[in-house]
C-alpha cells in the first residue's frame, strides 16, 4: 500500500488504462527530461472496473488522493478516415447510461501543442462510454450522435475523479481500429502495433500536461 503523501508535496499524475498491454506502453515510454512523479494505474476493463479503481486510489489519505487523472489507453475510432495510430483527446466524455451528463475537460491546449510537435494526426471531440465493444450500426450510431471515439473506461474514470473531488482530468486515447480498419480483419495486426508504438510515444506528451498544470496562473 502507498504511502500518504505529504500534506504539502504535489500530488503525483495518475494515469489510468484498463489492460495490461496499456500499461506496458505507458510505462515504456521514454520522459522528455527528468521523469516526474507518476502513477500508471491498471484498473480492468470495464466501467464498474475503472470506477472501483479510481475509487481506491482516490480515496482520502492515498498518495494519489488529490491527482490529476488522465484516461488513456486504445479506442475505437468512429469518424470515416480515422487510421490505427491517430490520437484522440477529449474535449468531454459521456458514458453509455441514458441519463448520462458529459465531463468536460480543461483546458487541452498544452496536449494539442505537444501531440502536434510529434508530427500525430490528432481527433478532438466527444469521447463516449460502453460497457461492451460497439460494432457496425451501433458505432455508426455513436457517430451520428456526436462522438468521434469510443471506449468502454473514459468516461467512467473521469466521473469517479470528479466524484473524488475537484481536480484537472483529461482523456487521451490511441485510436485501435476504425470503421475502415476493424480489428476483426485480416492485417490488423499492424494496425495494433502502430498504436501500441503512438501509445508509448504519447507517454512524454502526459508529462508535458502535467507541467503545465504546475506552472503559475497569470
Amino acid at each position: 500500500m502507498p504511502r500518504p503523501a505529504p500534506a504539502d508535496a504535489e500530488p503525483p499524475l495518475l494515469i489510468a488504462c484498463a489492460l495490461g498491454i496499456e500499461r506496458w506502453a505507458l510505462r515504456g515510454g521514454k520522459a522528455d527530461g527528468p521523469r516526474p512523479p507518476v502513477v500508471t494505474l491498471r484498473t480492468g476493463m470495464g466501467p464498474q472496473a475503472a470506477e472501483r479503481a479510481l475509487g481506491s486510489a482516490l480515496r482520502e489519505g492515498a498518495a494519489t488522493a488529490r491527482s490529476p487523472v488522465v484516461a488513456s489507453g486504445f479506442c475505437a475510432g468512429l469518424a470515416p478516415g480515422m487510421r490505427p495510430g491517430d490520437v484522440v483527446v477529449a474535449e468531454a466524455t459521456r458514458d453509455h447510461r441514458p441519463e448520462a451528463r458529459d465531463v468536460v475537460c480543461g483546458d487541452n491546449g498544452p496536449l494539442l501543442e505537444a501531440l502536434d510537435r510529434r508530427g500525430l494526426t490528432v481527433h478532438t471531440g466527444l469521447l463516449r462510454g460502453s460497457d461492451h465493444i460497439v460494432h457496425g450500426a451501433e458505432r455508426a450510431a455513436l457517430h451520428a450522435a456526436g462522438a468521434v471515439a469510443v471506449d468502454m473506461e473514459s468516461a467512467a474514470t473521469l466521473r469517479a475523479a470528479q466524484r473524488a473531488g475537484p481536480r484537472p482530468v483529461a482523456a487521451v486515447r490511441v485510436v485501435v481500429d476504425a470503421p475502415e480498419h476493424e480489428l476483426v480483419r485480416i492485417g490488423t495486426v499492424r494496425g495494433g502495433i502502430s498504436a501500441f508504438r503512438v501509445l508509448r510515444s504519447v507517454l512524454p506528451v502526459l508529462f508535458e500536461w502535467h507541467r503545465s498544470l504546475l506552472l503559475p496562473r497569470r
